[in-house]
């Protein structure tokens, strides 16, 4: 399975969380539009990143025939399941500019905890994640 797409996807993420902290610090109420719409887009962009690994990525590593693989691909799915629902709650919350000019700094502790959640996240799968995958397809061509 090429993660390529997974890892790119991976990059774009990060890079939104980026923009938002950067208009965050700005302040939130001045930049409350552009916060919004980057959560609405962000939203989007995480919710079609999960979709394609529950219906591509996990469905193939437990086909591998690799069950360290398999069982690791499993756990990263599992506890995806309570980061994804925080985001969604998260970008449910937020997006909406007047919600984010009428309590700035709600926003601002929802931010720092749920996004750090999936930075945290992102970091995990580049670190321990991916690097496995691509090192059981290296090992399986050899």
């Amino acid at each position: 399975m090429n993660i390529e797409k997974f890892k790119h996807q991976h990059v774009d993420i990060l890079s939104r969380i980026d923009q938002l902290r950067s208009l965050t610090h700005a302040g939130v109420e001045v930049n409350a539009a552009a916060i919004a719409q980057g959560i609405i887009s962000f939203s989007s962009l995480i919710k079609l990143h999960l979709a394609v690994e529950d219906k591509a990525l996990y469905p193939a590593l437990q086909r591998s025939g690799d069950a360290s693989l398999a069982r690791l691909g499993q756990q990263f799915q599992d506890d995806m399941g309570p980061i994804a629902q925080a985001f969604d709650g998260f970008a449910r919350r937020w997006n909406t500019a007047e919600r984010l000019r009428s309590d700035p700094q709600g926003f601002r502790n929802d931010a720092n905890t749920v996004l750090k959640r999936v930075y945290e996240r992102m970091q995990r799968e580049n670190r321990e994640f991916y690097p496995r995958i691509e090192e059981a397809q290296t090992n399986a061509v050899a």
